[in-house]
């Protein structure tokens, strides 16, 4: 296929070049290799005496030694000229699976605290709701309190208005068949 039919390329990809795989690790290694004779260095030299399991580490790539844990991860920009020490900054550090607590206490976040303190008062309150001991309740006992005299007044009123027709059906009943046997 010939180049260029029609659609230009951008300048930010002319020269691309990829990195193999082996040359990655060798780099890697070459940092590790690096980092290890700085920290020998800082120790005092006591390193350099030629530990034959270091050395034996230091050939094998494959290999993670807690060494390499220690290594903080390549710093971007600026960070790794400039050196901080703010007392408020919070490092980030991993944790192995075998470090995790996982029996111990859980903290709570804050919201989760208030949910569950905010769920044992709604508990707590529909307690003694029911119990009658609430303000709420004793309004709501009172009404039906109230309700319930109404109830049976009106009841009350509906048996003597039907008993007053009863007795006045049969009045005029007795009237009638009075009329009728004279």
């Amino acid at each position: 296929l010939p180049k260029n039919l029609g659609v230009k390329g951008g300048h930010k990809g002319r020269a691309r070049q990829y990195t193999s795989p082996e040359e990655i690790d060798a780099q890697l290694q070459a940092e590790k290799q690096k980092a290890r004779e700085e920290e020998e260095q800082e120790e005092g030299g006591e390193g350099a005496t030629g530990d034959p399991k270091k050395e034996k580490k230091s050939l094998d790539s494959d290999e993670s030694d807690e060494d390499d844990d220690d290594y903080q991860q390549k710093r971007k920009g600026v960070e790794g000229l400039i050196d901080i020490e703010n007392p408020n900054r919070v490092i980030q550090t991993t944790k192995k699976v075998t470090q995790l607590d996982l029996d111990g206490p859980k903290e709570l976040s804050r919201r989760e605290r208030e949910e569950i303190e905010k769920q044992k008062a709604k508990e707590r309150y529909m307690k003694m709701h029911l119990a009658g001991k609430t303000e709420q309740a004793k309004a709501d006992l009172a009404r039906l309190a109230i309700i319930r005299k109404q109830r049976e007044e009106a009841a009350r009123k509906k048996e003597e208005e039907r008993k007053a027709k009863d007795e006045a059906a049969m009045a005029g009943k007795r009237l009638q068949s009075l009329s009728l046997n004279k």
